[in-house]
């Protein structure tokens, strides 16, 4: 059965149980970012499985040179405009930065309220480790875990592939393997080689979402403005650009101030008009 989309019919609500029978289908799943209304109704409107409302925003939409000064207020506030545009897709949110690594009850208490102020149907953490313990805690309080292995953002200091040894592709493969046990409905792999996907994949009964993980995963993300050629500078090698947005945008633009200097905007067309008679009022009126 094909989830693309269909004009005359609405398509059902993905869920995290439709996941798992697309793992079991063999069905590639597919997720994207939003971080806005506009974003979310596109990729809703595109018929994709899963919106993850990143923590990448602290980039793509406010400025910010990585990921780890968004804080849960501004996290939030993105993630509820999300939630209002979508109608099909199964939301995740990311859990920014410090805002879950500390203990147990910390963790629980961001996730909560993520859930309870955005209506995601699910939250995403990074790491192996202690953050095991956090993602089991969270799922124990019965809010879906996404997990996130290889190359983690909020504490990354190399920015490059990660389990290019045999010893860093155990790591990765115990890592994912302590987080399904945990709990977690799903992983994402970031920056890994594509021999160790394929390595690690056979021990993982939950759906896995690669972003440069090579084509042996479960389904693929991208960020929204990468693949729409929103952002500028050069993309990270697994970025496949599907549209030059950016162009048209500044083309936009630049051709309204165009407009506006030399007066063709507005034009009448653009205007209104008083009812008949009243112009003549006025004038007597002044």
């Amino acid at each position: 059965m094909s989830d693309a989309p269909d004009a005359g019919a609405p398509r059902p609500r993905v869920t995290i149980e439709r996941l798992a029978e697309r793992k079991a289908r063999r069905e590639p799943i597919v997720m994207v970012t939003a971080y806005d209304h506009p974003s979310a109704r596109a990729a809703d409107a595109a018929g994709v499985d899963v919106v993850l409302v990143g923590d990448s925003a602290a980039m793509t939409v406010l400025g910010y040179d990585s990921t780890v000064p968004i804080t849960a207020d501004e996290m939030i506030m993105l993630a509820a405009a999300v939630r209002r545009g979508l109608t099909s897709p199964l939301m995740v949110a990311d859990l920014p930065f410090g805002s879950y690594e500390d203990s147990d009850e910390q963790a629980v208490a961001t996730a909560r309220r993520f859930a309870e102020s955005t209506g995601c149907d699910a939250v995403k953490i990074e790491g192996g480790g202690a953050i095991v313990d956090r993602a089991h805690a969270i799922v124990a309080a019965g809010i879906p875990v996404m997990g996130h292995v290889g190359l983690t953002p909020q504490t990354a200091v190399d920015f490059r592939a990660q389990g290019r040894t045999a010893e860093a592709a155990r790591d990765i493969r115990d890592a994912a393997l302590a987080l399904q046990d945990a709990g977690c409905f799903a992983l994402v792999f970031e920056a890994i080689p594509g021999d160790v996907t394929e390595a690690v994949m056979p021990g993982l009964r939950i759906p896995v979402i690669g972003i440069g993980a090579g084509p042996g995963t479960d389904g693929q993300v991208l960020v929204f403005h990468d693949l729409l050629g929103i952002s500028e500078g050069r993309p990270a090698r697994f970025v496949k650009r599907y549209a030059d947005l950016r162009a048209d945008m500044v083309a936009g633009v630049a051709a309204y101030a165009d407009d506006v200097r030399s007066r063709r905007y507005p034009a009448p067309e653009h205007g209104y008009a008083m009812a008949a008679g009243e112009a003549e009022r006025l004038r007597e009126l002044l």
